[in-house]
């Protein structure tokens, strides 16, 4: 009776994190939400590039939370988001916004190239600049979350050092971060109502092992501190 107990507790616990997990970030990120919702993609792009920073401290504070369950050292979910929120809402936006501007200057520069002669030799090393950046940017919310005092070019060292290291993670985590994508413009509601928070946890998980040799010395990878 004690085990199927504490079956339906961890179940119950889960459910709630992430029903609790998907109203908060869709809060924190409810100005790309509604752009999202009602603008063109392909047309409004440089409005999705200067509002996507501003959704970084909410994933950074839902990251939080799933840290907080996994580890069983959670006091209450709203605090947990909302501590981890202010904690890491400088360092979290101002790191989106690089990672955000990186990838705008690689989109532009493979659109000018289309087409082109050039574009035969430049164009891989663009999409695997554009891969790299995009999993060292999420390897670095990850770490921001852990470490919100950490200094980003210290976050940038060992991220980009990890996110090569351990790339079959990296895929992974786009790959699931794709899928969610492609829900939430097939189905806005289920996507952020009910897969944001389990695929989100596949991409914490994946991150947090991916950074286990800079989160926890010794280690010769470089350090997050």
């Amino acid at each position: 009776m004690r085990s199927r107990h504490n079956t339906i507790s961890a179940v119950f616990d889960g459910v709630w994190l992430a029903l609790v997990s998907n109203l908060l970030l869709v809060a924190g990120c409810l100005p790309l939400v509604v752009l999202a919702l009602t603008t063109e993609a392909a047309r409004a792009w440089p409005l999705y590039a200067l509002v996507a920073p501003t959704c970084a401290p909410a994933l950074c504070g839902v990251f939080a939370l799933m840290s907080a369950y996994s580890d069983g050292t959670g006091t209450g979910l709203l605090r947990t988001f909302g501590r981890a929120w202010r904690a890491t809402a400088r360092p979290a936006t101002c790191w989106a916004a690089v990672a955000t501007a990186i990838l705008v200057v690689l989109g532009v520069d493979a659109y000018a190239v289309w087409g082109h002669r050039a574009g035969a030799l430049t164009l891989p090393i663009l999409a695997v600049l554009t891969v790299l950046t995009a999993a060292t940017g999420l390897l670095g919310l990850v770490a921001i979350a852990a470490r919100p005092a950490a200094r980003l070019r210290d976050v940038a060292r060992a991220c980009g050092y990890l996110a090569v290291r351990r790339w079959y993670l990296s895929a992974a985590s786009l790959l699931v971060l794709a899928l969610l994508t492609q829900l939430f413009v097939a189905r806005p509601a289920i996507a952020l109502g009910v897969a944001a928070a389990p695929l989100l946890y596949v991409v914490w998980a994946n991150s947090r092992f991916s950074l286990r040799p800079a989160l926890d010395p010794p280690t010769t990878a470089p350090q997050i501190t």
